[in-house]
């Protein structure tokens, strides 16, 4: 597949491309322009006519535009589904459901794009200024480059190209190097739904290489990037030196609260989704330690066990498969490491812990001691790690001992507990009786800490993609004179 750059299918100005591996077989899908910054500088210039036409594109014609695309993305669901699990790994049940949401995520913001909406300023509060009148608009930023993960490439894509262009910017992407195919069939369909020629550009290329280049480049007002922390400063280090705004949704290492009185049947079913069995433990906000009440530790570690030994893992483009292939063996063997580093500190293997080519089997560990990388830090894969607390003051400590906060759980039958808990951790969202891996587009997504800054929804997107400006017409008014 070739990439666009100014509403055209180009390859590399230098003729390399980049082969996309099934990552379950090896095999070889298709391939991609390896983009040079040459290509990126023709997508940089043509943006900046893209952004023009889009700032003179009416609210209802973006949003109808944003519409069709839903259509078009509904109409061919199953193969951009099919796709996606064989470029990307993921059970093809789970791509059929994130194919869902992106298409939920497009018509939400065609709504939104028609209630981008300013305000009248009462200027009478303020002894003086009562003559004049006062309003406030908001107007897109300009271009917005969107860096996208490999986990969610889709629905994270979505949430960040959707409400740009329907805040009257132009867009270029940089979709993940690993599974960029899906996001550039969705780049067709979005040509063909109407938009004005470069409003929306997808390049691919080396991650750091282009991505460097569209973090520092003055003619990108907005960079918006998910993915690990340190990708996050980096990108905020080259921003910085234009002031251009950056959206961080960055690294985690979500913390699991399953108190004595839990529901242990459900809390156990909700680590299994939220760890092992979603998006193969590939997930920023995916459960990654589990704080357990020592009375309960033992049954706990019993129902995990059992339900992750009845995971099927294996192909992914197979209807009974739980669990798919890691993004590339690569990966696999970074989660191997830490969990046998876990193991000969102490941990204990109760359910998986071996890895096969680019699958990890998954994996459950009792006993691990809080200081272990795999702990510590943020784990991409199928692991499930238990450690017992005796109190809520010390589970909570625990999990605030970290220098992520993007989102959290706490499994409680106390409504009271559960709420004191959620203000105390922190955490930019805590889910009470159920998985932190859980997000809803209509909800603001983002953490703290090191897991960055700003956040994601149909609410909230927009007001960080456009920018607020006060028009005031100097004494416009008599009417207080009147007195």
């Amino acid at each position: 597949m070739k990439m666009l750059i100014d509403s055209q299918w180009v390859e590399a100005s230098d003729g390399r491309w980049k082969d996309v591996i099934n990552p379950g077989t090896g095999e070889v899908i298709d391939r991609v322009p390896l983009a040079t910054l040459e290509d990126a500088t023709r997508a940089l210039e043509a943006a900046q006519r893209g952004k023009e036409a889009m700032r003179r594109t009416p609210a209802h014609v973006r949003s109808a535009i944003l519409d069709r695309i839903a259509d078009a993305l509904t109409a061919n669901l199953e193969s951009l589904s099919r796709l996606l699990a064989a470029e990307n790994g993921k059970p093809i049940r789970q791509t059929r459901e994130e194919i869902g949401a992106t298409i939920r995520i497009f018509r939400g913001f065609a709504e939104e794009a028609k209630r981008i909406m300013g305000r009248v300023v009462p200027m009478d509060a303020v002894p003086g200024q009562e003559r004049h009148l006062a309003m406030t608009i908001r107007q897109p930023l300009g271009v917005v480059a969107a860096i996208v993960p490999f986990n969610y490439p889709v629905e994270l894509y979505a949430h960040k190209a959707a409400p740009a262009l329907a805040a009257g910017n132009a867009v270029i992407t940089k979709p993940p190097s690993d599974c960029p195919l899906t996001l550039l069939k969705i780049a067709e369909l979005m040509e063909e739904a109407g938009l004005p020629r470069a409003a929306h550009q997808v390049i691919t290329g080396p991650g750091q290489l282009i991505g460097d280049f569209l973090a520092r480049s003055p003619g990108i007002q907005m960079v918006t990037v998910t993915g690990s922390t340190q990708v996050g400063i980096r990108i905020a280090e080259l921003a910085a030196k234009h002031l251009k705004r950056v959206h961080m949704e960055l690294g985690g290492n979500d913390a699991t609260i399953i108190l004595e009185d839990a529901d242990l049947e459900k809390a156990a079913e909700a680590v299994i989704l939220g760890r092992l069995a979603r998006g193969n433990g590939q997930i920023c906000c995916a459960v990654k330690r589990i704080f357990v009440h020592a009375s309960v530790y033992d049954r706990v570690a019993e129902l995990l066990t059992a339900k992750a030994k009845a995971l099927k893992v294996g192909d992914q483009l197979q209807e009974d498969t739980d669990v798919g292939p890691l993004i590339n063996e690569a990966a696999a063997i970074q989660v191997e490491a830490v969990i046998r580093d876990a193991v000969k500190a102490g941990a204990v293997v109760k359910a998986g812990g071996t890895r096969q080519g680019a699958f990890i089997t998954p994996t459950v560990l009792t006993h691990v001691p809080p200081s272990v990388e795999l702990f510590r830090e943020e784990t991409f894969g199928p692991v499930a790690p238990l450690v017992a607390f005796d109190t809520v003051d010390q589970a909570v400590a625990m999990a605030n001992d970290s220098p992520y906060g993007l989102q959290a759980a706490v499994f409680t039958r106390d409504i009271s507990r559960a709420f004191d808990i959620a203000y105390r951790l922190e955490a930019g969202g805590v889910i009470v009786n159920w998985s932190s891996a859980l997000r809803v587009e209509s909800l603001p997504f983002g953490g703290i800490k090191m897991s960055g800054h700003g956040r994601e929804g149909l609410h909230d997107t927009l007001d960080e993609m456009t920018e607020q400006k006060v028009i005031l017409v100097h004494n416009a008014l008599n009417v207080f004179d009147q007195q």
